[in-house]
């Protein structure tokens, strides 16, 4: 039960690599073991001269190839998905997604841009021969916000929506059974009264 999380922001801490994290933690949660590649932490030269040979790229692909499931968070710029994530797409095999669910992430600056999840990302995962492409969550800036410690914070209804994704992602592409129940509240959050 691999999930394969890519984070395709050149920036860190970012806020598409936040949506990535929530629904990592979210799918860590259900037992399943998580991988991540940064696409900004790859060396350059090898990325941009499509060098299949360099250590870096190889293990990148054999990551993909591992993988049952991928999840892809990439900000959006000029109604597209990030530079840095075509270079590394551009890398893979035409039917490196072949037999894989992928649920794609992403963050831009306003909800006009939110259609760019479906015509400038989606083609190039189906291009990729991806099983399944789960509906994608796309997020404003003011959803994701910047904490005084200088992390990111999700807001409660963007949360829902990735609860529901994580759920759909573990349903489809892990083939878990559906939560039952509650999720563990930890003893420091309990509260009671007499």
């Amino acid at each position: 039960m691999t999930v394969l999380l890519i984070a395709g922001s050149p920036t860190t801490p970012s806020r598409s690599s936040a949506l990535l994290e929530a629904v990592g933690q979210r799918l860590e949660g259900r037992g399943a073991r998580i991988e991540r590649i940064a696409v900004r932490d790859l060396p350059a030269q090898p990325l941009l001269h499509a060098d299949w040979s360099h250590p870096a790229v190889e293990r990148v692909i054999a990551q993909v190839a591992e993988a049952r499931v991928v999840v892809i968070a990439t900000p959006v710029y000029k109604a597209a998905y990030s530079g840095i994530l075509k270079v590394l797409l551009d890398l893979l095999a035409q039917d490196a997604l072949k037999g894989k669910t992928v649920l794609p992430l992403a963050t831009g600056g306003s909800p006009h841009h939110m259609l760019a999840l479906d015509y400038a990302l989606r083609p190039v995962l189906q291009a990729l021969a991806a099983r399944q492409i789960l509906p994608g969550v796309y997020a404003t800036d003011s959803q994701v916000t910047l904490t005084p410690e200088g992390a990111y914070q999700v807001h409660a209804d963007l949360a829902r929506r990735l609860d529901d994704a994580a759920e759909a992602l573990a349903a489809e592409g892990l083939k878990l059974a559906p939560r039952r129940g509650f999720d563990p509240v930890p003893f420091s959050q309990v509260r009671c009264s007499v």
